[in-house]
């Protein structure tokens, strides 16, 4: 089977990005065929085979000339990974926007979501998402957390029957012992990686870890500075290619998150043992063990249950390491593709635009 796989824009530390490679080599090794359709900033070194670029300052523009590009005419399936105008399935990785703009609000001035609602991209944004998620034109939807699933039956006529929730993957992790990246005055060695930091809630792992003296803020990845209280605690590593290293050398992984579909970054911190402190916003949050796998905060801005949190878990048994090692190898990249792959080759026939789309259930509401 030929695949057109489909993303606007990239980023060396995304995580969409990163999962796009690696499920489209888990497809070369499973006899599969991938074609890329993506935007000019994509590098052509990072892939294998063929790769159409397509030109779309705005994800509304990105949109309108890849249907101009006619993927369907390339390849058997159209799979995309970027909100389109339609396509045969779509992962929903990035989530919900129409929930991230409402889970924000909480956090931010009244003005600024006003704003928000003037901007061009979110309008956009929202058009395309009220397209994709519409079953007269996809004919499913992946979603990699059942938060994402059920923000998607809520906010549009989307039937259940056409999501599956398929959890991210994981290729092999080398097992490691690092130990001298340690910084020697720090007791606890704290690690909050990826880009987006407002989002991913920075500013509240900082506020944490101010208030404990011993411990050492670890931030892989880019972001913007502005508005992040100091910290002679925390410090900034940029853009990190060695993670497992790292990882290795930390005690906790903290993510308090304000929106994560599913953290792939959290997966990553498992599988190399760590504890991971994150919020009920984060979908990896499902697949947490309790009292094994770390802590799920029910607000990322309760400081001191983050504090709590640290204080609780960095006494654990380092024996503890393996059992989360163990675990996390479950959610492997194979697996992901093979579930994903199942999926795509099953597809549920295309509504007839003559009957329509199904009526929402009750308690959904149109999109």
């Amino acid at each position: 089977m030929k695949l057109a796989l489909v993303r606007r824009g990239y980023s060396p530390t995304g995580g969409a990005e990163r999962y796009l490679l690696r499920f489209a080599e888990a497809l070369r090794e499973a006899g599969h065929e991938a074609i890329l359709f993506a935007s000019p900033d994509w590098p052509a070194a990072t892939w294998k085979g063929d790769l159409i670029r397509v030109q779309g300052n705005t994800p509304r523009h990105f949109a309108d000339a890849l249907q101009k590009a006619k993927p369907r005419d390339h390849a058997d399936l159209v799979f995309s990974l970027e909100r389109v105008w339609d396509c045969d399935a779509y992962r929903a990785g990035d989530g919900v926007h129409r929930a991230w703009l409402e889970r924000r609000q909480p956090f931010e001035p009244p003005w600024k979501s006003w704003f928000r609602s003037l901007q061009p991209k979110h309008r956009e944004l929202l058009e395309l998402e009220r397209s994709v998620f519409d079953p007269l034109a996809n004919r499913l939807i992946i979603a990699n957390s059942r938060m994402v699933a059920a923000e998607i039956t809520h906010h549009f006529r989307l039937p259940p029957d056409r999501i599956r929730v398929i959890y991210n993957g994981l290729p092999p992790l080398k097992v490691m012992n690092i130990a001298h990246m340690r910084n020697k005055e720090a007791s606890c060695v704290l690690l909050f990686t990826g880009s987006g930091w407002h989002r991913k809630g920075l500013r509240f792992a900082i506020q944490a870890v101010n208030q404990i003296k011993d411990a050492t803020l670890l931030v892989a990845g880019t972001g913007k500075r502005s508005g992040l209280p100091p910290s002679p605690r925390t410090q900034f590593l940029g853009p990190i290619k060695d993670m497992q290293t790292l990882l290795e050398a930390s005690d906790l992984f903290l993510l308090p998150t304000l929106y994560d579909p599913f953290s792939n970054a959290s997966l990553e911190a498992l599988a190399a043992g760590l504890p991971v402190i994150t919020t009920q916003a984060n979908g990896f949050a499902e697949i947490m063990r309790p009292a094994l796998d770390g802590e799920v905060l029910s607000s990322p801005s309760d400081i001191d249950a983050i504090v709590s949190a640290i204080e609780k878990w960095r006494m654990e048994n380092p024996a503890s390491r393996d059992s989360r090692r163990h675990y996390a190898a479950h959610y492997t990249i194979e697996e992901n593709v093979r579930q994903t792959l199942a999926a795509l080759t099953c597809l549920p026939p295309p509504y007839s635009r003559a009957k329509g789309p199904p009526q929402a259930s009750p308690g959904q509401r149109p999109g």
